[in-house]
């Protein structure tokens, strides 16, 4: 694999420790900036809001830009962000320090994304853009950990200084290995946009708001689910996260060589059949031995990752020369399916129990599968490519 897309994926790495990180340094940040944890806690809900709507503005605002140098910029801007919070003195400043490291950090994943896909030859595009979305997911079994172990040792502003030096190590790779890379021809936001009236790429963009919809619904809720229909301890509670951790990382990976190997079209239908199957079976699967349930548990986290590759992959195929911006609205359809299903997921509890998640949660799942089929079998926009896989 090209040395520069693990770079690119170290970039998302990252992004994604910066979103995540603030979760496990909650208290620190309450205790010495004098706020409540509730109030602590909307550092990561802005942090959500602008990282779901900044990309896309952003790329129509830079869309003549050389790639290479907007990536840089965006990384300085990242950068300064993080510094700020390292040395925030109040709640409004650190707030502040989250819009701008949201909005240039949601630029950074597209570029990542689409750079990387634009530098491979075509057979090896699902695997690159699985390598950058390894990248996310390890920040996801890494994040709040880190956040914990670095923030309780040094205070809640370590990890901050951590990541500065980080990116810095990263931008410094990028400048020197780099090649400049020219964007394409400028398209209007109006005509970008004029794309989603397509009925494939509208469709296209709903198979990753409802999945997410779907499996937040129950993963946001994931450790009361553990508590209740286990009775599981708080150990094994950590230990059965590290294990969904694992089966994340490698879920990204597994899913970009079934890009490659199967096609966008068969690895879609096959991905979210799978892991429709496997969320109507969890809740069953608490009454089996807990290796019976731990291996039901790793097929549903590793498809949860799976589907972003090739997802990315077949948007890519489809509208290519409104890629990036379909990548954006993408990352965009992740952060907006998420919020909603976990507030779904809250209303199930409060209604329910939290064991029937999970099969409302698949319902969501069942009409991205619906998407899916309807945005497969749509004829191509003028332009795209020709063959999405078998």
């Amino acid at each position: 694999m090209n040395l520069r897309i693990y770079i690119l994926a170290m970039a998302a790495f990252i992004v994604g420790i910066v979103e995540l990180i603030i979760g496990g340094i909650l208290d620190l940040i309450s205790a010495d900036l004098h706020v409540s944890v509730g109030a602590a806690s909307q550092l990561i809900s802005v942090f959500s809001l602008f990282f779901a709507t900044a990309a896309p503005v952003l790329l129509t605002l830079t869309a003549k830009m050389e790639r290479k140098s907007l990536y840089l910029w965006a990384m300085l801007a990242f950068l300064i962000g993080n510094v700020l919070a390292a040395v925030s003195t109040g709640y409004a400043m650190l707030l502040i320090t989250r819009i701008l490291t949201a909005a240039s950090g949601s630029l950074l994943v597209v570029l990542s994304i689409t750079i990387a896909a634009s530098i491979v030859e075509p057979e090896y595009k699902g695997r690159t853009i699985g390598t950058i979305f390894m990248g996310i997911s390890g920040a996801l079994v890494l994040g709040v950990p880190l956040g914990i172990i670095v923030g309780n040792e040094w205070g809640w502003r370590a990890p901050f200084i951590l990541i500065s030096i980080l990116i810095l190590v990263a931008m410094i790779c990028i400048y020197f290995l780099l090649e400049p890379i020219q964007p394409k021809p400028v398209v209007s936001l109006r005509k970008q946009l004029e794309a989603l009236k397509h009925g494939k790429v509208i469709s296209a963009q709903l198979i990753t708001f409802f999945m997410l919809t779907g499996h937040l619904t129950l993963y946001a809720y994931f450790t009361p689910f553990l508590q209740e229909t286990l009775g599981v301890k708080a150990g094994m509670v950590t230990a059965i996260y590290f294990v969904v951790g694992i089966a994340v990382v490698t879920g990204g990976g597994v899913g970009g060589w079934l890009s490659d190997k199967w096609g966008t079209r068969r690895s879609i239908l096959t991905i979210i059949s799978l892991f429709s199957l496997s969320m109507i079976l969890l809740p069953l699967g608490t009454k089996l031995p807990m290796y019976g349930f731990l291996v039901i548990v790793v097929i549903w986290s590793a498809l949860s990752w799976a589907i972003s590759p090739v997802q990315q992959n077949y948007l890519i195929q489809t509208a290519p020369a409104t890629s990036e911006i379909q990548l954006s609205l993408n990352t965009s359809a992740i952060h907006f399916g998420s919020a909603l299903g976990s507030l779904i997921g809250g209303m199930v509890i409060e209604q329910s129990s939290v064991f029937y998640n999970a099969w409302i949660g698949v319902l969501f799942v069942l009409v991205s599968l619906a998407c899916a089929v309807f945005s497969l079998t749509r004829p191509t926009l003028e332009g795209a490519q020709s063959h999405l896989g078998q």
